[in-house]
Parts: structure tokens; sequence; C-alpha cells
């Protein structure tokens, strides 16, 4: 499970990236192609064509970081094609459910309540959460 601040949002690339960028390639199609601000905090995901390879930018306080995953056999069920989207947003839950392999094309979403105007309680917990383990790590 990633558990991540409700401000943090997830972005995941609707066309195939060459794994080959880095730092400033990945954060020159943040701007360009998915015309978002790369310092916002938010992740940018992005995959291969073979979609056996993926990676996540992300700005951590004081520079970019890049988390990368290959795959040793199957692939991820990234939601390339004919979408005239440059980007999609995600949730913490479905990036995970993605890297697991689960293809959330498939996927249904049940119905829940959500009090408009208020963030959500499973968010508020797991914001105090990751204020609470930072503390706790900084000790």
């Amino acid at each position: 499970m990633i558990h991540l601040p409700a401000s943090v949002r997830v972005y995941l690339a609707t066309s195939p990236c060459d794994m080959r960028r880095s730092f400033d390639g990945l954060h020159a199609l943040v701007n360009a192609v998915m015309q978002m601000d790369a310092f916002a905090g938010h992740l940018f995901v992005f995959a291969n064509r073979r979609r056996d390879r993926v990676k996540i930018l992300y700005w951590d306080r004081d520079g970019f970081a890049v988390w990368a995953k290959r795959l040793e056999e199957g692939t991820y069920a990234m939601p390339f094609g004919d979408e005239p989207e440059r980007r999609r947003e995600i949730t913490a839950q479905e990036l995970g459910a993605l890297l697991s392999g689960i293809d959330l094309s498939q996927a249904k979403r049940r119905k829940r309540y959500h009090r408009k105007g208020h963030g959500s309680l499973i968010n508020i917990a797991s914001d105090a959460f990751c204020a609470w383990s930072a503390r706790a790590l900084a000790l």
C-alpha cells in the first residue's frame, strides 16, 4: 500500500516514454507533454512501449528523485492507446494496484460516500500517520 499525503496527486503519462531518460528528460516531458509543473510535489509516472519498465519522477524538497522498476516477466497494464489526453490522474491506491499487476481498465470501483468540501477520513488519517512517522524517523 502506498501512503501519500492528500495534497500529492499521481499523474500517469498516456503515451510511452524512452526509459533512457532520467531527471532532466523526464522533467522536460512533464513540462512540454503533460503541461504540468514538476516542482509541485506530485508523482509523474512513465512507462516504456513494452510496458515492462516504469519510472516515477517527483520533487523531494531540494531536488528531483526518480524511482524505477523493471519487470523480469510480464507487463504493466498501462493505459496507452487512442486517448486524446496527455495525462491521466489516478489515486495512490490505483498506482499501487497498477504496480502490483492489476489492470485498472478491468477493475470496478464500488460506490463510496464522499463528503463535499472535506477531505475523506482515510486521507485525514493517512496525513496524520505520515506526519507522525516523519517525526518518529527524525528522532
